[in-house]
């Protein structure tokens, strides 16, 4: 095998790992959501950016279990939960 391909082969086995370390880590964050619950609204007091835990809506895709909205950050036009929604929510943005 040429350096080049022995080089080809290391990163595939790298990006492996990657995708396994996502994979843990997904499961991880859908545990929490699931213990935090579906439609529960909660604050990150550093940035101030709220976040709501939702259930995706699909038909014919199929889509993961939990996600979440949230405020839009500095220099972004919108985030996916509205700022009025927030505030209606009790919190401070």
């Amino acid at each position: 095998m040429t350096e080049l391909q022995s080089k080809f082969v290391e990163l595939e086995k790298r990006k492996e790992e990657v995708k396994q370390y996502f994979k843990d880590l997904e499961a991880a964050a859908h545990a929490v959501a699931d213990e935090i619950g579906i439609g529960k609204y909660f604050q990150d007091e550093e940035s101030g950016i709220v976040y709501k835990i939702v259930k995706p809506k699909g038909r014919y895709v199929e889509y993961e279990e939990y996600g979440y909205a949230r405020t839009r950050r500095d220099g972004e036009d919108k985030g996916t939960l509205s700022i009025k929604e927030a505030r209606e929510n009790g919190f401070t943005v």
